[in-house]
């Protein structure tokens, strides 16, 4: 339910990645691909968008003027070491530790400073991302193969807009409204799948903005929709 990079870039759904010689062999990328591919490193080194996986198991890209939203419902305050007041792994706590005390740092620099293996160490870094503790600061060059993905503590690399955290009840009501707003009509479901809520408090949200004027509520066959007034009045 979220737009997408490629479908801005590209102005299409469907994803094609590779140009390919006659036999069928991988030649490029698509120059839309290509594009992507780099601006999603690119966009977070030149602090556009915070991009890591923050909302599932895959990249999205956040506008610095939704952090705040996002990183109320965190419940933490936004200083640097606020992941010391949640409740993580220890492993967890051990990565976010050496972040916070060597700077920016990639995966495998991260498992020689805790002396871990690669498998906990993705497992424990995907967990800090999805609870708004690590984000991805730009790619840095290897000596052989691809580039890797540096980590910096979000309420570090984003300190500037994580100043001033709004109520917990207002961040819910601006996401929400920033998903209605992009997706058309929208059920509790793709609310909740787009924003890693749960059900209940998806469909609550949704009726509070009807109550508000600002979602209109429509009735489909087995299931209820709703979608922006403000969508609807452009």
């Amino acid at each position: 339910m979220l737009p997408s990079l490629w479908e801005a870039v590209s102005g299409r759904l469907e994803v094609e990645w590779a140009l390919r010689r006659d036999d069928g062999s991988y030649l490029s990328f698509t120059p839309e691909m290509d594009k992507v591919w780099r601006w999603k490193d690119e966009l977070p080194t030149q602090g556009l968008a915070c991009v890591g996986k923050h909302l599932g198991r895959w990249s999205t890209l956040v506008a610095p003027r939704l952090l705040a939203p996002l990183y109320s419902l965190t419940g933490r305050t936004g200083a640097a070491d606020d992941f010391r007041s949640s409740e993580l792994e220890a492993l967890d706590l051990e990565l976010a530790e050496a972040v916070l005390a060597a700077g920016p740092a990639t995966g495998p620099e991260l498992r020689a400073l805790v002396g871990t293996e690669k498998r906990p160490a993705e497992a424990a870094i995907l967990r800090l991302q999805r609870r708004l503790v690590l984000t991805s600061s730009g790619l840095v060059e290897q000596r052989q193969g691809w580039g890797a993905i540096a980590y910096e503590l979000v309420a570090r690399r984003w300190s500037a807009h994580l100043r001033d955290l709004p109520p917990p009840d207002d961040a819910r009501r601006t996401l929400g409204m920033t998903v209605l707003a992009s997706a058309g009509d929208l059920s509790a479901a793709d609310l909740g799948g787009a924003l890693g809520w749960r059900l209940k408090a998806s469909r609550e949200l949704l009726d509070e903005l009807a109550e508000r004027g600002q979602a209109e509520r429509t009735e489909a066959p087995g299931i209820a929709l709703w979608r922006s007034t403000s969508r609807r009045e452009g």
